[in-house]
């Protein structure tokens, strides 16, 4: 599971510019390089590179190439439309011999870069389909202008007509989830009930180590027999998957220790075959490999954009650890059985022996994937309950990322704290504590939330179907928020006082229950899986801390409108925090028993409709300060250095401050489909 964070921020910068290598001074180095429709793209850097040996820059170069491979991967699973379109966007912007100044050709070309950043012709987190501002009638004339007019006639009606494949992964009521949703996990008319009944078949409700059947595959119908399509090295994406192996062989030849040595060899045994069985085994080695400085992700791991919450995207990330910063993380993770033995969840779904839970801060050196552009702040793995029962998970939070967030947002000279927080006093507690807490916030979200309880024997990690993301993050935030404010985190000296907490649980109050949904148009409902967990969490604590309901003379959570501006404030924090606890046991069992029908009614009644009224005002209060509410970045490239015989001397860092360039040198260099 992975922890996704969007900050918004604000810098007037030039679209286009060169590359540039590193900065001698913070002051030169700028964060935001580009910005469009609903979008800010970022870089980040990467601090301790120069600390690392050459082994270990060796060994990271390799892996990046190897995650950067996989790129066509996500593009072709989020619809099978996107890599035509991408490859055909690609040759109009390097081709094209007309005005390239005029108005719809930056139309076209804005339209281009979102697809670029949401790896698809659907929107990255709403998953709604966009369209290109520019008319059908120019896009087809630079379709036929770059001697592509014989694919007019099928994409056009893809791109612009809104009544077809409108929906990346369809949440509504009406209809099947999978006939209406437009990601390409489901072929030749798949219905929901077939492809429960498929996997139905394959399910043991005795097996105590289930394979996650249906991770790594394509579920296809043809002429009435349905089968899986597996992604392999001679199969499905076999092209990409080739050169992904590849790069991981040549990675291997610089890993730190036998232990990392084995778990390549491992992932390619995986790759080559597509045995799940094979992935378990690699999982457990992986997880089990907590000495080495240099770690990676990279595979079919998470099932957001599955209706079915079972199908994984491909993503990578490559990173190494930050070894200060990890202080704090070891510390949580050590401590890991007593915070297990003290969560306010049923005893019966407590794990009795917390095993091999690891937490560290990393740098990230490469995204990719399902990570790239937009990325998130922290994950924890693997997914597989039964192995982080028995053998543990790996959390991490990623510095670096969180360090260009922060520093993007002080390039910006208008602020979301002045604009939607009630007091003074409130906004000097965000500005005292909150990048603090919201870090701790993520370490305990993925060290020791996800990696928290157990299912009962006989429940399938698949029990909540389409609901089980949204819970399960939503588990993840409570059992956060719970424990920052116990006394135990100021005794083991990870939070300096007793007040700090405050603020992560008025950011999060305040989030989501309002600002968040500057990311939804104006009367859509909320979809996605992390917006529906903070949404859940601050609806349900609101609604039940209203005075008349607790018996009390304020409102745990109160709403206040002053000017005609709605505010939030919380005037009991210690009865928010047992909101909380009662919520996070609630989740914990619908989770460990498989009650769907209590998990989708929380989801249904707490999760996915917004107040019209306060929708319209955050939307305009938010367009007054001319923010971009989505982020993303581009990868610093990784460039070996030579001498005058040819052999490599050193790897350095070169960052890059050009949106545009980077996704068409990804097009062109790591294109295999």
């Amino acid at each position: 599971m992975k922890i996704v964070k969007i900050m918004t921020i604000l810098c007037g910068l030039s679209l286009l510019a060169t590359s540039c290598s590193e900065p001698k001074k913070e002051a030169d180095f700028k964060y935001v390089v580009d910005q469009f429709a609903d979008l800010q793209i970022l870089r980040y850097k990467i601090p301790g590179w120069e600390s690392l040996t050459l082994r270990q820059k060796a060994y990271i170069y390799h892996l990046s190439e190897a995650a950067k491979c996989g790129r066509d991967i996500l593009f072709d699973q989020n619809f099978k439309y996107n890599l035509k379109i991408r490859k055909a966007l690609e040759k109009i912007i390097k081709e094209y011999k007309g005005d390239t100044s005029s108005k719809e050709y930056q139309e076209f070309l804005v339209y281009a870069k979102r697809v670029f950043f949401s790896n698809g012709i659907h929107h990255h987190y709403a998953e709604e389909k966009f369209t290109p501002e520019c008319s059908r009638e120019y896009f087809e004339t630079l379709l036929s202008e770059t001697g592509q007019g014989s694919v007019a006639e099928e994409l056009l009606p893809v791109i612009y007509d809104m009544e077809l494949y409108t929906w990346r992964r369809y949440t509504g009521e009406s209809g099947d989830k999978l006939l209406k949703s437009s990601v390409n996990f489901y072929s030749g008319g798949i219905t929901r009930a077939e492809a429960d009944a498929f996997y139905a078949k394959m399910e043991d409700p005795k097996d105590t180590t289930p394979v996650s059947y249906g991770l790594n595959s394509r579920l296809v119908k043809e002429n009435g027999i349905i089968r899986e399509e597996v992604y392999k090295a001679d199969g499905l994406y076999g092209n990409t998957i080739r050169e992904i192996v590849k790069h991981l062989e040549k990675a291997k030849e610089y890993a730190e220790n036998s232990t990392q040595a084995k778990c390549i060899d491992l992932l390619i045994k995986y790759y080559d075959t597509g045995s799940l069985e094979t992935w378990d085994e690699y999982n457990v080695a992986w997880v089990q490999d907590t000495e080495s400085v240099v770690d990676f992700v990279n595979g079919f791991i998470e099932d957001y954009n599955d209706p079915l919450g079972r199908k994984a995207t491909w993503e990578g990330l490559v990173n190494f650890k930050d070894m200060e910063a990890s202080k704090r993380t070891e510390i949580i993770s050590a401590n890991a059985q007593w915070f297990e033995d003290n969560s306010p969840i049923d005893d019966r779904f407590k794990k009795e022996q917390v095993k091999g839970v690891s937490a560290k801060v990393i740098t990230a050196a490469c995204l990719a994937g399902d990570c790239y552009p937009s990325t998130p702040i922290g994950i924890n793995l693997p997914n597989a309950n039964w192995i982080r029962k028995d053998y543990g998970s790996k959390s991490v939070t990623i510095a670096n990322i969180t360090d260009a967030y922060n520093k993007a947002a002080e390039e910006s000279p208008k602020s979301l704290t002045t604009e939607f927080y009630y007091s003074t006093q409130d906004m000097e507690l965000i500005k005292k504590y909150r990048d603090l807490t919201d870090n701790l916030h993520t370490d305990l979200h993925e060290c020791l939330g996800h990696g928290s309880g157990q299912l009962l024997p006989g429940v399938s990690s698949s029990a909540l179907g389409e609901y089980n993301s949204a819970l399960e993050e939503a588990r993840a935030d409570l059992f956060a928020l719970y424990y920052l404010a116990d006394p135990k985190l100021v005794e083991l000296g990870i939070i300096p006082d007793d007040q700090a907490y405050k603020a992560e649980y008025l950011s999060q109050t305040v989030n989501g229950l309002f600002t968040q949904f500057t990311r939804v148009e104006l009367g859509k409902t909320n979809t996605q899986a992390h917006m529906q967990d903070r949404k859940l969490i601050a609806q349900w604590c609101y609604e039940n801390g209203l005075k008349e309901k607790i018996g009390a003379e304020k409102d745990v959570i109160e709403k206040i409108v002053k000017d005609g501006k709605t505010y939030f404030i919380i005037n009991d924090y210690p009865a928010l925090r047992n909101l909380y606890g009662e919520l996070l046991k609630e989740i914990q069992r619908i989770k460990s028993e498989g009650d769907y029908k209590a998990g989708k009614n929380l989801i249904e009644t707490y999760a996915v409709n917004i107040d019209y009224d306060l929708h319209k005002e955050v939307l305009e209060r938010y367009a007054s300060l001319d923010l971009k509410p989505y982020k993303g970045f581009i990868n610093p490239d990784i460039v070996p250095v030579t001498d005058k015989k040819g052999n490599i001397t050193d790897y350095k860092v070169v960052y890059n401050d050009d949106y545009l360039k980077q996704m068409l040198e990804y097009g062109e260099k790591y294109s295999f489909e």
